[in-house]
């Protein structure tokens, strides 16, 4: 079961690497989407905490809402609150970037600021794992 549990982390953090990388390429080359690199920072944030809530053995259901899983993660590990304004301002980009309606447009400055809130969480996670 253990096993089970590294490699299910292990997958997590595989599949936020991906986003990252994905999102490091837009925001370097300014070729694309800022709203894409919004949603990928989320998704990078996401996954990564869905990866330390595997660490630490907690369950959690089918979401997106980084507030969510930051409430579950403040049982067993309270310094994720230091990044409460991280995961508030990513927050919004699941549903804001992914359909059409009264959204706004992302500008490349936000795409920044969410891109550097994902990798600090990101590094927060991985010294929480030993990574």
């Amino acid at each position: 079961m253990l096993n089970n549990a590294k490699e299910n982390r292990k997958s997590w953090f595989h599949k936020a690497d991906e986003d990252d990388l994905s999102a490091k390429a837009l925001l370097d080359g300014k070729n694309g989407s800022p709203s894409t690199v919004c949603f990928l920072s989320q998704q990078v944030a996401e996954k990564y905490l869905k990866g330390l809530l595997v660490f630490y053995d907690r369950e959690f259901l089918k979401t997106h809402d980084l507030i969510e899983l930051e409430e579950l993660l403040l049982l067993v590990s309270p310094q994720v609150k230091e990044f409460e304004k991280e995961l508030d301002f990513l927050n919004r980009f699941y549903l804001e970037t992914r359909y059409p309606g009264d959204y706004p447009e992302f500008t490349w400055e936000e795409a920044q600021k969410a891109y550097q809130g994902a990798a600090r969480i990101k590094v927060f996670v991985l010294r929480k794992t030993g990574k």
